[in-house]
């Protein structure tokens, strides 16, 4: 990460935890709504419930018998399953016409990550970035990694989806805690102080409106919480 020449204005979302169905749906009307926005949103989010959610273009038969993990949800972007139990979520979303929105995936994915090891790097845990791909298990998020990914002594605790519309790119990342003692409060304060000082971020609260929460709310009921979405391939 290198300093930002300028100042950018992000807004940061903190919605808390939601079910499933909900928190997808949040996501994409994020997605929806981003250049009506007109800058980036980070969103940290938790879940009230076990559940996995897998990706995009995955199979829901094979998703089925790879985990336990009840409901499973179909994400609005791509990747492999990923289960949410005692994980850490959050999504950034970008507008078109944002630097971040012209990098090719690879690089915002990167780019993304390298923002995670500096965080965790501000809470005294060192971390790294994959060199390479080593799958052991086909559709499986934390099983192997991706080149990229935030690796703890070898293995990934890090790993994120993206998708990019004319609307902008939603990039959908999931932490599994490093066996240290961090806390969640104290990794999203991290999260917001790396940007600031390599990024040249300067973060605003967003409150999610009317508008926004009826969306989701919209999304939530005839899209993320229906078999006809997360069954459909």
């Amino acid at each position: 990460m290198s300093a930002a020449a300028q100042t950018d204005s992000w807004l940061r979302l903190c919605s808390g935890p939601s079910n499933a169905a909900l928190n997808m749906a949040v996501d994409a009307a994020l997605l929806e709504t981003a250049p009506a926005l007109g800058k980036p949103v980070l969103r940290f989010y938790s879940w009230t419930e076990r559940a996995a959610s897998f990706g995009y273009f995955q199979k829901y038969a094979e998703v089925r018998q790879m985990t336990q993990l009840r409901p499973l949800v179909r994400r609005p972007t791509g990747g492999g399953i990923v289960p949410h139990d005692a994980d850490w979520t959050y999504s950034v979303t970008v507008p078109p016409g944002h630097a971040w929105y012209a990098l090719k995936a690879t690089d915002s994915y990167r780019r993304v990550h390298e923002w995670l090891r500096a965080a965790f790097l501000k809470l005294g845990a060192q971390s790294g970035l994959a060199s390479d791909c080593r799958k052991a298990q086909p559709g499986q998020c934390f099983i192997g990694h991706e080149k990229f990914d935030v690796l703890w002594h070898g293995q990934k605790i890090a790993g994120a989806a993206q998708r990019r519309t004319r609307a902008g790119l939603l990039i959908q990342g999931s932490v599994q805690p490093p066996p240290v003692k961090i806390q969640r409060a104290d990794w999203e304060r991290a999260m917001c102080e790396a940007a600031a000082g390599d990024y040249g971020v300067a973060w605003m609260d967003l409150e999610a409106g009317s508008a926004l929460n009826r969306r989701a709310i919209e999304l939530a009921e005839t899209v993320y919480s229906q078999a006809s979405h997360n069954e459909r391939r």
